[in-house]
């Protein structure tokens, strides 16, 4: 086949791609399931104030534009969509319970009646690939739409976000993060590589102004700690400080093999694609071998991402060297053989 047949199909196959996934962007966002990323809406609604702000040099205008509240999604349509996930069973029960918790407390309040001191910062462990930042991005609206939080974004970081290479710096940079997550969810992924490289390490400073400003910030931030069980354990014992103030556990259990068939699928859906009856068959061997073998290398519902994506480049690969006509069918059939070789260890380069 010539270089331009070869083009033309595979800008046939892109144009189905691209459209599939412009109808669907919000629903496959953050690995098949979150919306839209709140802290890039936070910023375009907050851009024309701040602009107006800064025009007219006024403090008090800019002042105000920050602490302007982002609207609520109704809590209905969240807890919807918390439901609407594949598997996370376990993990859906715990946040259901949480949030009746909030709601009987806050009608505690109306009534004036005593209520329990509301501490919602929260431990999430479980192997890569679980949904944990996408349950964490949910928790941070399930929060602004109860009125826990005033914004709702949720700002990811890791510990090169917090520690800097030199002494008094990782106070600084830390402080900065906490910042930018005032109203809303500061998520720290592998928050266990704080506190495990010894006494000398500048993690402890992160650590202890995390605490503070935890303690000083406490109607208005959330901080959810995040990584494998057995570190996460030794990370809060590395400090009274961390275990007086993370009280609420959720673990995140593998997905089971169905399950992880069922995110192939609606991966599948999304884009515009599907599988033949061989390449299903193949698919649950390639997944049940892989996982069982390397749960935590293969990565859930990130390993079935990375099938995926493997396998629509080898099936544009196949069609390229297909004879005849190409068919809407064809584009969108992903056959055994695509689903085998994506499996297949990749070649060292020459």
């Amino acid at each position: 086949m010539d270089a331009s047949r070869k083009d033309e199909i595979i800008r046939l196959q892109n144009e189905i791609i691209q459209s599939m996934a412009k109808r669907n962007l919000r629903s496959v966002y953050n690995d098949f399931y979150a919306g839209a990323a709140p802290d890039k809406k936070d910023e375009k609604q907050e851009a024309p104030a701040a602009k107006a702000a800064s025009s007219t040099g006024d403090g008090k205008a800019e002042s105000s534009a920050k602490a302007e509240e982002t609207p609520r999604e109704p809590i209905e349509e969240l807890l919807k969509e918390l439901n609407g996930n594949i598997g996370l069973t376990t993990v859906k029960e715990e946040v259901d319970r949480l949030v009746n918790w909030i709601k009987v407390e806050q009608l505690r309040k109306e009534h004036q009646l005593p209520q329990s001191d509301l501490s919602l910062h929260m431990v999430f462990s479980g192997n890569p690939g679980t949904g944990k930042t996408m349950i964490a991005r949910l928790m941070s609206r399930i929060f602004h739409s109860l009125g826990i939080l005033s914004r709702g974004q949720l700002v990811e970081v890791d510990r090169g976000d917090l520690v800097a290479g030199y002494v008094g710096q990782t106070a600084i940079k830390t402080k900065d993060v906490i910042e930018k997550a005032k109203g809303g969810v500061l998520f720290i992924d592998e928050a266990y590589a704080l506190t495990s490289r010894g006494e000398n390490d500048y993690g402890a400073e992160a650590v202890d102004t995390l605490l503070k400003a935890m303690e000083d910030n406490r109607d208005d931030l959330v901080v959810i700690v995040a990584g494998y069980i057995e570190p996460m354990k030794k990370f809060l014992h590395s400090n009274p400080g961390l275990e007086s103030r993370f009280n609420r556990f959720i673990d995140f259990p593998d997905y089971t093999v169905d399950e992880m068939m069922a995110i192939f699928d609606m991966r599948c859906e999304k884009a515009g694609y599907q599988l033949d009856e061989s390449a299903r068959e193949t698919l649950r061997e390639v997944i049940a071998r892989r996982s069982s073998e390397d749960v935590k290398g293969f990565g859930n519902a990130r390993g079935v991402r990375n099938l995926f994506e493997t396998a629509i480049a080898l099936q544009a690969d196949r069609l390229a060297e297909t004879e005849g006509e190409i068919t809407r069918e064809m584009l969108m059939t992903l056959t055994a053989a695509d689903v085998a070789q994506s499996d297949a260890p990749s070649q060292p380069e020459a």
